[in-house]
């Protein structure tokens, strides 16, 4: 019996992820990829070294690069850190348990900031344009229902609110 379980498990549970990786795998990411991607999410992309800096619903985004490293980061100064109260730090905290999703709250030379942290390789499309929205989020809702928006639990308005940014993001970026 616990073999036919087992087997049972293993084949639920690879087999869609095989399927998955093997019909639609995506090219790894690479700056130039990105570029592309960036650049339809807002045309006025400013590009640095190892860097990025551009617009989504009316905030500021930087991305930070680190191709030796394989790492990317996406950033939107929230406020100062300082004079934060407790009742605020555990806010955030609990937010990055539930709430902010894959992005999260975090405290870098002295300022809030709403992050969204990814290994650059096997980033795709749609995880970075999720990441971006997310991100952008956490940051308009912090000191409100500090989101991510694209789950929320509750039937409020909020919710579709939150996650028409990341639908439209999606949907530019449909266009590649």
């Amino acid at each position: 019996m616990r073999s036919v379980l087992t087997l049972c498990l293993t084949l639920a549970f690879t087999t869609p992820v095989f399927a998955q990786q093997s019909e639609g795998a995506e090219p790894p990411m690479t700056l130039n990829r990105m570029a592309e991607i960036l650049t339809i999410l807002d045309p006025d992309v400013q590009f640095g070294p190892n860097q990025v800096e551009l617009t989504i619903a009316d905030i500021p985004v930087l991305i930070v690069v680190d191709v030796a490293a394989d790492r990317m980061r996406a950033m939107v100064p929230i406020r100062n850190a300082e004079g934060m109260t407790e009742d605020e730090i555990m806010r955030v905290l609990q937010a990055n348990f539930d709430t902010a999703l894959d992005a999260r709250y975090a405290v870098a030379h002295g300022k809030l900031w709403a992050t969204y942290i990814h290994p650059l390789s096997p980033l795709e499309r749609e995880q970075l344009i999720s990441g971006l929205a997310q991100t952008v989020n956490i940051a308009q809702t912090y000191g409100g229902l500090y989101s991510g928006g694209a789950a929320q639990f509750g039937n409020g308005d909020s919710t579709d609110l939150q996650r028409q940014l990341i639908e439209d993001l999606l949907n530019k970026g449909q266009e590649l």
